[in-house]
């Protein structure tokens, strides 16, 4: 990769196949439980066509048109309409430790932000360690217990933000 044009833009349809796999094999990689989770969301399968509404946008990373990793904003489900969650954010193993996923990080809350967004809620599996350290790092707040109703009951990190 180094000679590569490494970028971040907006999701395209042709595109899913491409994240779906960073997703899953993320889940085999950190043994992260596949129910109650990303995993098993069914919007995995089609996330372009899963963040085309109103106030909500996904990122990839790409290198020379390879999809590399991801991260979107969304409204919290069942929760307060200045609200939004950070959603499947993963990344291949190739492109972790080079400052991507705070970039994406970034380009996600500053998306939230210009959405009008109040604050930003994140669910992590504690397997993600280095995620979560980016959520710490980012200001995120740990809570005791889950917001809204994600669906994601195999997900024991729960935090917040104020954007």
């Amino acid at each position: 990769m180094a000679n590569s044009k490494i970028a971040i833009r907006e999701i395209q349809a042709q595109d899913n196949k491409a994240i779906e796999s960073v997703i899953r094999n993320c889940f085999h990689e950190f043994n992260i439980p596949l129910e109650g989770t990303a995993y098993a969301d069914p919007e995995t399968k089609k996330m372009y066509e899963s963040f085309q509404n109103e106030n909500e946008i996904y990122f990839v990373v790409e290198d020379d048109s390879r999809v590399l990793g991801g991260a979107g904003i969304k409204p919290l489900s069942d929760g307060d309409r200045d609200t939004c969650e950070l959603q499947k954010m993963y990344f291949s193993p190739e492109i972790r430790g080079k400052g991507w996923g705070h970039k994406l990080f970034e380009t996600c809350l500053d998306a939230a932000r210009k959405m009008g967004y109040k604050t930003c809620y994140i669910e992590s599996a504690p397997q993600l360690k280095a995620a979560i350290h980016v959520y710490e790092r980012h200001g995120f707040q740990h809570l005791d217990g889950p917001l809204g109703n994600t669906g994601h009951y195999s997900c024991g990190i729960w935090m917040i933000k104020t954007l």
